[in-house]
Order: structure tokens, then sequence, then C-alpha cells
């Protein structure tokens, strides 16, 4: 879901990490970047409000306020949603490089919808 709903607001360059083993506070980091400050706000925004509406509740927020470099914490799931140069520059994807990565490009996909065939003409 977190993933999806940045998508839909033009977030770039998902990457998700398994970091169970090396770090005892969450399961999984996901990594994001928006173009500018307001993008970053918008992702957070929508990933907040995507999970908090499936029950899952923000237990932290922090960096809203500059764009820059918003964490959320879900618990299991920690959101970096980045500025370009401050992905750039803290490249947590190289700090985190023993953690597995988790692929996410399939939960980009959009199913098509019910009852549809993709062979038939003008599915």
């Amino acid at each position: 879901m977190a993933v999806r709903a940045a998508d839909k607001i033009g977030a770039t360059a998902p990457v998700a990490l398994e970091v169970t083993e090396h770090f005892g506070l969450a399961d999984a980091f996901l990594i994001l970047t928006g173009s500018v400050e307001r993008n970053v706000q918008a992702i957070s925004d929508a990933i907040e409000d995507a999970l908090n509406e499936s029950g899952v509740r923000t237990i932290r927020r922090e960096g809203r306020e500059s764009g820059r470099w918003i964490l959320l914490d879900f618990g299991d799931l920690m959101v970096h949603i980045f500025h370009q140069e401050e992905r750039d520059f803290y490249q947590l994807e190289r700090l985190w490089q023993d953690s597995p990565v988790i692929d996410v490009t399939g939960m980009l996909e959009v199913p098509a919808a019910a009852g549809t065939d993709a062979s038939e003409p003008g599915a």
C-alpha cells in the first residue's frame, strides 16, 4: 500500500530493504525520492493516509516541516522519503547494503479488472 500510494503522487526510485537481522526496531525500510519539498511532503501524506485508513497506525513522524527527509515509522515498516540531494548524500542503500532487497516493482503493477481478458479487443 505504501509503494502504491507513493507512486500515485510521483515518488521515484523506490527501494525496499529487509532490515530485520540488522535493525531491531523494524522489519523493512522503504526508501523513496520526491522531486521537490512539496512533493516529498505530499508523498508522506499519501502514504500515511493510505496506511492509517487500512488500520496501520503511525507511531512517529519526523522531518515533515522541511520536506527534505521525512521519516514515517509504522512499527514493522519505516518509510524514508528523501529530496534527491539528501538521498544522494546519505545513501541509505549503501549503508544497509548487507540487507536483502525486497522487490517492489510488482507492487506497482495494476492488476487487470476482474472478468477482463487482455487478449480480447479493447481489453
